[in-house]
């Protein structure tokens, strides 16, 4: 891979001809499925898998519950693929190497992302189990996508930032989520780069900089989103407390076990989304 908005053109449309040899659908909607939150797959209609071994220049999910393997179909009336599992900087790869398939979604058409993940939750009055609505959100990864030669056929060298999360579809969450009874907290997102989680003073630190949830991915895809000119919906699970004065340990175990309790919430809440887009 060369240039660094995310990777060649070359090596993009390569790997898009892959998957639209098995799919000739072009896809309306993008969606990336964090830990635990694989369940939305369940609901897509007559999907073609696509399995991320199959795709010249994609990586490898090496984290529990990442299944590796796109998932093209219909959700709600709309043609929509579907990453089941991530890929994440503390696994080893670079942010081009992480970003790469959202550069091959955007070559094969879908103009809108939905991003989901699982996070702590640094805001005392929030619960695990919530669904929170990303508003913005703050790169902690000491690292950035973009970073080298730009190529200004994938995007411009200096994006704006300014409203990375789309207004439009913040709002529809909004709506669905008092239509539907949900709880849906709104507020920012923080990336770092993993994969300990952090200690006390790191969670006092992280809150006081402005983060209300704290997490080891989405930033980076939805950085190459914007710079591609998609339009992005980002849906945080919160799975754990981090709150620096009633710190509980926590285990992957008990992080997927929350996400799979509140994941039927989220692929209510996408799929009435996208319904009314």
């Amino acid at each position: 891979m060369t240039a660094t908005s995310g990777s060649s053109l070359v090596a993009i449309e390569t790997a898009a001809d892959v998957v639209r040899a098995r799919f000739s659908r072009t896809p309306e909607v993008a969606i990336v499925l964090g830990t635990g939150l694989g369940g939305l797959a369940s609901v897509i209609e007559s999907p073609v898998v696509v399995e991320y071994g199959e795709i010249p220049g994609f990586p490898l999910s090496t984290v529990e519950s990442h299944a590796g393997r796109l998932l093209c179909g219909t959700l709600a009336g709309k043609c929509v693929i579907a990453m089941q599992g991530r890929f994440h900087r503390y696994e080893g790869y670079s942010l081009p190497q992480v970003t790469f398939p959202v550069r091959v979604l955007r070559a094969l058409g879908a103009r809108t992302l939905v991003v989901s993940n699982a996070c702590g939750g640094m805001h005392p009055l929030w619960n695990a189990g919530d669904l929170m609505l990303i508003a913005d959100h703050i790169n902690l990864l000491g690292d950035n996508p973009l970073v080298g030669a730009n190529d200004d056929r994938l995007g411009p060298r200096f994006p704006d930032m300014s409203a990375p999360y789309d207004a439009g579809l913040r709002a529809l969450a909004r709506d669905e989520a008092r239509r539907q009874g949900v709880t849906l907290r709104e507020g920012t997102y923080l990336a770092v780069a993993g994969p300990n989680l952090e200690t006390r003073a790191e969670y006092r630190m992280l809150r006081a900089v402005g983060g209300d949830v704290v997490g080891m991915s989405t930033v980076p895809e939805v950085i190459v989103a914007v710079h591609g000119g998609m339009q992005v919906l980002g849906i945080s699970i919160i799975t754990d407390l981090c709150l620096p004065d009633a710190l509980e340990p926590a285990s992957l175990e008990k992080i997927i076990g929350v996400a799979a309790r509140a994941e039927p919430h989220l692929t209510s809440l996408v799929t009435g989304v996208l319904e009314r887009m």
